[in-house]
C-alpha cells in the first residue's frame, strides 16, 4: 500500500548587500542538505539554475541588507511572492558591515572608496554600479518578516533548525540556537 508524497516545501533564496556567507553557511549543512533536498524543492536562488522567482513561494530567504533600489525591489518581490519571509545572518537582521557606512555621508564613502584609496586610475565606476541609497536599511527596515535568524553567518545547523522546524510546521526559535555574529 502506497502512502500519498508528503508535499514538498517551496524556497527561494537571494542575498542583498553582503558577502554571500550566510549562503555559504547553508551550503555547510553537508550531508543534511541530502535530508533536506527530500522535503524541499529550491525554485529560486543564486546556487540554483531558475532566474525567475515563482509567483508562489513558500519559504523565501533574504541574506544581506538594503543598500540599493535594487536591493528593495528583491525584498519587495519576495514579500509579494513568499509565504513566510527568513532574514538570515545579522546583515540581513540589523545592517551590520554594510550599515557601517551610515554615519558618514555617502558622497565622502564613496570618493574614499573610489579615490582616495586606488593607486591606479582613480575613477568613479558609472556602467554596472548601482546607485546606493543613504542610508542602510535592515530587511525588515522596508518589508515584513516572519523569522530572524541572526549569526555572521548563522552557523548551519541554526540554518537547518529553522527550515527542518518550518517543514515539520513547527515555528522556529532561533535564539535557542544562535546569537548575533554567532
Amino acid at each position: 500500500m502506497t502512502t500519498p508524497a508528503t508535499p514538498r516545501i517551496t524556497v527561494a533564496t537571494a542575498w542583498l548587500d553582503g558577502c554571500s556567507g550566510c549562503h555559504m553557511s547553508f551550503l555547510d549543512m553537508d550531508e543534511r542538505l541530502v535530508d533536506l533536498a527530500q522535503k524541499i524543492d529550491v525554485v529560486y536562488s543564486p546556487l540554483v539554475d531558475a532566474k525567475e522567482l515563482p509567483e508562489q513561494v513558500d519559504v523565501g530567504i533574504l541574506e544581506g541588507s538594503i543598500s540599493s533600489e535594487s536591493d528593495l525591489h528583491h525584498a519587495q518581490e519576495f514579500r509579494k511572492h513568499c509565504k513566510l519571509l527568513i532574514s538570515l545572518g545579522d546583515c540581513a537582521v540589523n545592517g551590520n558591515v554594510p550599515a557601517m557606512r551610515n554615519p558618514f555621508k555617502l558622497a565622502d564613502v564613496i570618493d574614499r572608496a573610489y579615490r582616495e584609496n586606488v593607486d591606479v586610475q582613480p575613477q568613479m565606476p558609472t556602467v554596472g554600479v548601482p546607485v546606493l541609497f543613504q542610508q542602510v536599511r535592515p530587511i525588515h527596515g522596508c518589508v515584513n518578516v516572519d523569522v530572524f535568524v541572526p549569526g555572521c553567518p548563522p552557523r548551519a545547523d541554526a540554518i537547518f533548525y529553522v527550515l527542518n522546524e518550518l517543514i515539520e510546521g513547527r515555528t522556529p526559535d532561533p535564539s535557542q540556537v544562535t546569537r548575533f555574529g554567532a
